[in-house]
């Protein structure tokens, strides 16, 4: 599963000013982020606002990143959910035409203990025809996926390839890295820690300020990748200010503003998301500068 080592991008969904999905700036992003010269597309993770879409938009946003991405890079799809039958069922009726991965989230709000979690996606894996990354993110769930429960799950089931990690804990990551499958991929679900995760064996990351700036993010990714950490450094440091920017008044807010700045797409987002304050605004357009 080398096509996932590297820069994964969370793809934000653009929205015109009436809320509905802006397809020609989807279309501009994706393009953006291709020659920009990242390694995979991920269509509607928790950065794309999915939790606001309904059934109908998530497939025309799923078919026409497909039909716009035209085979050039990976595609992996966000399903995810707090009902396990749901879910499992979006996934038996997903069009995987073009896609080559699921991204599932851990279950939110209902706060499973751990059996639970891998239950969970013990019946997802024998539900699904693609492969699926999973994705712990305590911050949004409202529950941590052990690493136990993450090893277990990779020794068990080999259509879970890896997992997206946004759990903060280098104690996790440490402990992940030395129990899992040897082909079971740690990939860091957070910008700013994606460079030391990589020091310690993650195969990259699932980034979401490389929706703005694609070519620093995954040329940075890939000196890590070759074990330059000493050549990658500088620039991991150079973007630090920025991601703290784009995360500062929640996600996609930030990096929505930036894209706007750079005439990608627009920054609106759905309720009860708002746009970036003007403070915000002005900072992240002057780190902007400072990058280009």
């Amino acid at each position: 599963m080398n096509k996932f080592h590297g820069t994964g991008v969370a793809l934000v969904t653009p929205f015109n000013t009436d809320g509905s999905v802006d397809y020609q700036g989807l279309e501009r992003l994706i393009n953006h982020l291709v020659n920009g010269g990242i390694e995979y597309l991920v269509s509607l993770g928790t950065t794309g606002e999915t939790a606001t879409l309904s059934k109908d938009e998530k497939k025309k946003v799923w078919e026409f990143t497909a039909e716009i991405n035209n085979g050039r890079l990976p595609l992996v799809a966000g399903i995810g959910g707090n009902d396990t039958l749901s879910v499992a069922e979006e996934i038996k009726t997903f069009e995987s035409n073009g896609y080559s991965a699921i991204l599932s989230v851990s279950p939110y709000y209902n706060k499973p203990n751990q059996e639970g979690i891998y239950q969970h996606y013990k019946y997802l894996s024998e539900t699904s025809a693609l492969p699926i990354l999973l994705y712990n993110v305590p911050g949004r769930t409202g529950s941590n996926m052990t690493p136990e429960t993450t090893c277990r799950l990779a020794h068990d089931f080999k259509n879970l390839i890896g997992i997206k990690d946004a759990a903060g804990s280098f104690d996790q990551f440490n402990q992940i890295m030395r129990d899992k499958p040897a082909d079971f991929m740690l990939i860091s679900g957070d910008d700013p820690v994606a460079l030391p995760m990589m020091a310690i064996g993650a195969v990259g990351v699932i980034s979401v300020i490389g929706n703005a700036l694609p070519r620093q993010f995954s040329d940075m990714i890939r000196l890590c990748l070759a074990g330059e950490f000493a050549k990658a450094t500088p620039a991991h440091l150079s973007l630090l200010e920025f991601t703290r920017l784009c995360f500062a008044e929640g996600n996609p807010v930030g990096v929505k503003a930036a894209l706007k700045q750079l005439g990608i797409c627009g920054d609106d987002v759905r309720l009860p998301l708002v746009k970036a304050s003007t403070n915000l605004d002005t900072a992240i357009a002057e780190q902007l500068k400072n990058l280009a």
